[in-house]
């Protein structure tokens, strides 16, 4: 029999014992928590999924608009001793840095509005993941306790991403930085602490200064498009072999020695990007291929770069979440392996694509697509029209 949910007054006293017991001073707690009470928004919030997502070329218009770009230009004059002083210390490209600041806040124009403490007590008491918010407000009590911040400035999204860089509380323990030296470490209003903390954090993420993030390229007729997984890693000069070839200028600091892997974020009728190390790099601050490849073109249009050559297949509208469930079904159904069917489009589910692909002969891209969903519905219903009964 499934045990009944404790109330919020109830979870609330036996988190203070804990937290009491694992050393944040009651007057850090008492504080942080006097007259506070669950927020529905951020239950309606972690509980939504929607049901139709941006396609990616949807997402890059918004992400690289001229006046992120100018703001950013802007900026980098600005803060431009700061920053030569972060890729001195990190290893950490200026242009990067300023990218991340504005895709995360628009330059700390936009850094959330909501109690971090209430919505990660929300979580923690009825969330998706309660173990993770629970993590998550520990955390977030010892910054308290340290003094980088008041409990009414600690604001930040429903999810509990804090400031300028929009860290969660455990990455801001480990890598926040007092850049401005007032004792803080104020993600919130000090860009330098904010800038500083993001180029930690990639440094930390293997971020190698100097190294382009890869490139736009353009891929010969025959290619076998199975070799566009971000798994297969292999050496720029292969993929030259293989017929590869730079749709515009090849960066005069990348060397055919360095390792890349391929993506494809529209399938084989899209752009197609080979991609460094320092990319992967960025996906540790946000695991999705849009946001890093954002990142990476907002930095190139800093400097005058980053155009893509390639076009989009703007005629396709990308499935919908329940469009991607009903595709990772009839994968399991016609005897391939995408995993649970829960609409995320990860590394099991491209691979079931493209061997259902290529059992097609189509080419194996690993892309969901309507052409793809219909044809698997089309031979469910075809073999079902089929069938005799014994």
């Amino acid at each position: 029999m499934e045990m009944p949910q404790q109330n919020f007054s109830e979870w609330l006293q036996q988190f203070r014992q804990e937290s009491l017991a694992r050393g944040i001073d009651p007057a850090t707690f008492d504080s942080a928590f006097t007259g506070l009470s669950p927020d529905p928004s951020v239950i309606a919030a972690d509980r939504s999924q929607p049901e139709f997502t941006r396609p990616v070329w949807v997402y890059l218009d918004g992400a690289l608009s001229s006046q992120r770009v100018a703001k950013g230009q802007q900026l980098l004059a600005q803060y431009a001793d700061t920053l030569r002083q972060l890729e001195q210390l990190y290893g950490v490209d200026r242009e990067i840095l300023v990218a991340v600041w504005g895709l995360e806040s628009n330059f700390g124009s936009i850094m959330g509005s909501k109690s971090v403490i209430r919505s990660l007590a929300t979580l923690a008491h009825e969330g998706r993941r309660p173990d993770f918010a629970h993590d998550q407000l520990f955390a977030a009590l010892q910054i308290l306790q340290r003094g980088d911040i008041t409990p009414e400035r600690m604001i930040g999204s429903w999810a509990g991403a804090m400031g300028q860089t929009q860290f969660m509380p455990t990455t801001y323990n480990t890598h926040a930085v007092d850049f401005d030296g007032d004792g803080r470490r104020d993600i919130w209003g000090s860009a330098p602490d904010a800038l500083a903390s993001a180029a930690h954090y990639l440094q930390a993420s293997g971020w190698r200064n100097g190294l382009p993030w890869g490139m736009e390229v353009r891929l010969p007729q025959s290619f076998d498009y199975a070799q566009a997984d971000e798994s297969i890693r292999k050496p720029i000069r292969e993929w030259q072999q293989l017929g590869i070839t730079p749709a515009g200028d090849w960066p005069t600091n990348l060397s055919a020695n360095e390792t890349a892997s391929l993506l494809l974020p529209a399938g084989h009728r899209g752009p197609a990007f080979l991609l460094t190390s320092n990319y992967r790099a960025i996906l540790r601050y946000n695991n999705s291929s849009s946001y890093a490849l954002a990142i990476s073109l907002l930095a190139a249009r800093f400097e005058g770069a980053g155009q893509i050559v390639g076009q989009w297949p703007k005629g396709d509208e990308p499935l919908s979440r329940s469009e991607r469930t009903e595709l990772q079904q009839r994968l399991i159904d016609a005897g391939f392996e995408p995993g649970a069917p829960d609409s995320i489009i990860g590394a099991n589910t491209r691979k079931a694509i493209r061997g259902f692909q290529q059992r097609l002969g189509w080419p194996a891209d690993g892309y969901p697509d309507h052409n793809l969903l219909n044809e698997l519905r089309s031979r469910a219903t075809t073999s079902e029209s089929t069938f005799v009964a014994p």
